[in-house]
């Protein structure tokens, strides 16, 4: 019991060693959409049920989804990645600006964004329709304007992290983010990255990046294998085979299938292969007593006993898969049978997972790819980092919808608490200099902004997520109600501190919030000394009054523009139009004579 303990508090260790990681994340970004709906009866015109639509969701996916699971993890996520001017790409940067994704996309006017929607009924996925293909290729000013975010995004993460060398992330799914010229770049530009991590539906198109890891899906290391073999390699047995289409969908092949080659039963009555083939899927076919893999050139003949599956036939290659992709660390994912990792020692992991419905398994190889990679770039061994990957997929596939895993669902998982959690949200000046020196001493950086916040809007949300994206650990201080009447006037504030910081304290990107009675944070800064102070505006820092102060305390000053038509005064000056005008309480019936007066 006392070992199981240990090892847990080990694997947290490396979770909070990877705090504030930058990882730079390119490559396919798309939107996932989930409409939900309920069904009671066919229709008319068709045996087809009919759908009354409840609710609809929507969430990274591809790239983006991998960007937001590390930034959800608690490392620093910057995305670079072609997104289409339109409605979907809009629901997309929202998503990444809620995640605290560092948004560096690149609008591809007449490109549109890759989309997957999702129909469901009773949570049964009932159809899918995929918008965006590889056809919707990139022009040469796309991909210029690509290379320089790629090169400036490097930068601001090495400047960002004190001049440490960024992790790199590619993710290429086949729909066009990554051509020739840029898969090029970033072959030349390796040295830039510390740790590389690739998921790619073709491998082969990556010769040359050397990359920290891989993790391909089955199926995906299958097909490398087999164009790496070619027709040279000898079939050692013709009683197993490997089926493989000539090429892939768009998203991704689904994993290959365990089922009975033809022919079934041996010449001699040995047994022949067991289980059944899934129609219209490859299949891999498997005896007792060995096995032999042939198709498209791929063998594979050892000497692997009864009860053969996906995970041995991956074991087996794991040396020639580290051989043809030039990488460190090779994890083949298995779904619903978890995974194979094999690193340079030779040694083989398996990791398992549950099993659950697909619908629920949405982006789960995201977070197990987000997981691994921060791991492997805080140096933690490969057998932690496998384990971690593993249970960051796990955790996520509880319910319908695109998987992301949070960092303090990781810890809860492990059994230990977040340090962001082990102190209370709202919290004293004193109190606030012990958290400070705790996180100091860890190596996070601090961010600090201050405001009245009088009524909460979008405006501050999205504001507050950007400026906690700016280090790893965001402290807001707020001006006591006195402090606001002396600022804004008698007639403010609205709601009581206590109020507005119960509201701020509730948001997933504070810290921690603490009240202030003077007009001006001076001191609280003098105390606190943040490495990034972020006021809102629209002005440059050198303008904002604490600038000169934090500075000479060694921080930077960032101003980051307010969402046009989110502020307060013109929250309340709506509210206060729409009382006075007697014809708006007529056309809204829902405002009810108490809700006027009040």
């Amino acid at each position: 019991m006392a070992g199981a303990a240990a090892e847990q508090r080990r694997l947290a260790t490396v979770v909070e060693s990877w705090l504030g990681r930058p990882v730079l994340i390119v490559g396919d970004a798309m939107l996932d959409e989930w409409r939900f709906a309920d069904s009671d009866r066919l229709c008319r015109e068709a045996p087809a049920p009919v759908l009354t639509l409840r609710r609809r969701i929507s969430a990274a996916g591809g790239a983006a989804n991998t960007a937001v699971n590390v930034a959800t993890l608690g490392g620093r996520a910057v995305l670079v990645a072609p997104v289409g001017a339109d409605v979907a790409g809009d629901e997309l940067h929202d998503c990444l600006d809620r995640a605290g994704v560092w948004d560096r996309t690149v609008n591809q006017p007449g490109r549109p964004t890759p989309v997957k929607r999702r129909m469901l009924a009773g949570n049964q996925i009932l159809l899918r329709e995929d918008s965006g293909d590889a056809d919707d290729a990139l022009d040469p000013d796309g991909v210029a304007r690509l290379l320089t975010a790629l090169d400036c995004a490097t930068e601001e993460l090495r400047a960002a992290a004190g001049g440490e060398a960024p992790t790199l992330v590619v993710c290429d799914y086949g729909l066009g983010a990554l051509p020739a010229p840029v898969r090029a770049w970033l072959v030349e530009q390796r040295e830039r990255y510390a740790t590389v991590a690739l998921d790619a539906h073709d491998l082969a198109d990556w010769r040359g990046l050397a990359p920290t890891v891989v993790t391909p899906s089955f199926a995906e290391a299958t097909r490398l294998l087999a164009r790496a073999g070619g027709a040279n390699r000898s079939t050692a047995s013709t009683d197993l085979h490997l089926e493989h289409p000539d090429s892939d969908p768009a998203d991704g092949p689904s994993e290959l299938s365990v089922g009975a080659a033809p022919g079934g039963a041996h010449a001699d009555d040995r047994p022949g292969p067991v289980g059944e083939p899934t129609p219209s899927e490859g299949r891999v076919a498997l005896t007792g007593d060995g096995l032999s893999v042939t198709g498209t050139g791929v063998t594979v003949n050892t000497e692997a006993g009864a009860g053969v599956d996906r995970a041995v036939l991956a074991e087996s290659r794991l040396a020639e898969l580290r051989a043809h992709t030039g990488a460190d660390v090779v994890a083949v994912t298995l779904d619903t049978d978890g995974a194979v990792v094999g690193g340079a020692d030779g040694e083989r992991r398996r990791s398992h997972s549950t099993p659950v419905p697909a619908s629920h398994a949405v982006g789960a190889g995201d977070a197990y790819l987000a997981a691994m990679t921060l791991a492997l770039a805080a140096d933690a061994p490969l057998p932690t980092a496998a384990q971690l990957a593993q249970l960051a997929a796990t955790i996520t596939v509880s319910d319908t919808g695109t998987c992301v895993c949070l960092r303090d669902d990781l810890l809860a998982a492990l059994d230990m608490p977040s340090e962001a959690t082990a102190h209370p949200a709202v919290v004293g000046t004193d109190e606030l200099d012990a958290i400070v020196a705790e996180h100091r001493e860890a190596g996070r950086s601090v961010v600090f902004t201050n405001g009245c916040f009088d009524v909460l809007h979008p405006g501050h949300v999205r504001y507050l997520e950007q400026a906690r994206a700016l280090g790893d650990l965001l402290i807001v201080a707020v001006n006591s109600d006195g402090s606001v009447r002396r600022l804004k006037g008698p007639d403010r504030p609205v709601n009581p501190v206590e109020d507005r910081g119960a509201l701020l304290a509730a948001l997933s990107c504070v810290d921690h919030v603490v009240v202030f009675e003077e007009d001006s944070p001076s001191a609280l800064i003098e105390a606190v000394r943040p490495d990034v102070y972020v006021k809102g505006g629209d002005y440059p820092p050198e303008l904002v009054p604490e600038a000169p102060l934090v500075r000479r305390l060694g921080g930077q000053v960032r101003t980051l523009g307010y969402v046009p038509d989110r502020s307060t005064s013109a929250i309340i000056e709506r509210i206060r139009s729409h009382s006075q005008d007697p014809s708006s309480h007529a056309a809204d019936p829902s405002l009810s004579p108490r809700t006027q007066a009040s």
